[in-house]
């Protein structure tokens, strides 16, 4: 006797990222690839080439609700510029769910990320235990409207504040969506603080490009003296 249920249609997952250059996304990547096999479903993986192309990635969810896809993983750029569109995903069809970044408010099935407040409270914690006599710090932003960076942040602020032997001497340099943008914003807070005559004594960055920019700044000549603070020899 034949079996005349209609099997039942593949699942076909979007999985939109931030971008697609840092090796943070390339390791999303792997990581949807892996669930894709383990649990027999679809993928598509397509996000905007650098962080500050909010409309593309607009522009993907939209793309992908028309397509009608089974369901929509996103890593929204802007927490609030996103919420439109996931909204008109939702009623289309096909549920969302936010990783990686929060979203303000939204038709959204579920929120899958790190306690990002958290990990920046762990990174003064952590500086204080580098720099007991305290000093100068300056946070080097990423981007304005990314709420995972803005948490970790708004997070290492709130543990310095606890610290009373440290000074913020520098919070609303933004490092951009690149290592190019950030090793420019760099160079300027590094300047303006004096860092190559002892005038800062750490600084924290909250994502991949910011740091690697700071890095790259730093062995520069306008952070050798803070490089060499921080143990590392001449460059």
């Amino acid at each position: 006797m034949s079996d005349d249920k209609p099997k039942p249609s593949r699942l076909r997952i979007a999985v939109i990222p931030k971008g697609t250059t840092h090796e943070f996304w390339k390791s999303v990547h792997a990581g949807a690839v892996k669930a894709a096999r383990e649990l027999d479903v679809d993928i598509v993986w397509k996000g905007p080439l650098k962080e500050d192309d909010l409309k593309s990635q607009i522009d993907l969810v939209q793309s992908f609700a028309a397509q009608k896809v089974s369901g929509i993983a996103l890593a929204p750029l802007n927490d609030k510029a996103l919420i439109a569109s996931v909204n008109a995903a939702s009623e289309a069809g096909s549920p969302v769910v936010i990783f990686d970044s929060a979203l303000a408010g939204g038709k959204i099935v579920s929120f899958v990320a790190t306690d990002n407040r958290a990990a920046g409270r762990l990174a003064a914690a952590r500086l204080s235990t580098i720099l007991p006599a305290g000093g100068k710090v300056a946070v080097l932003r990423y981007l304005e409207g990314s709420a995972s960076t803005a948490e970790r942040e708004r997070g290492f602020l709130e543990g310095v504040e606890g610290l009373p032997l440290f000074q913020v001497v520098s919070k609303n340099q933004y490092a951009g969506p690149t290592t190019e943008s950030a090793f420019a914003a760099s160079e300027s807070l590094l300047l303006a603080q004096k860092a190559a005559a002892g005038g800062l004594d750490a600084v924290f960055a909250p994502n991949e490009s910011s740091t690697f920019g700071m890095l790259l700044a730093l062995r520069a000549g306008a952070g050798q003296q803070l490089w060499r603070q921080l143990g590392h020899g001449p460059c």
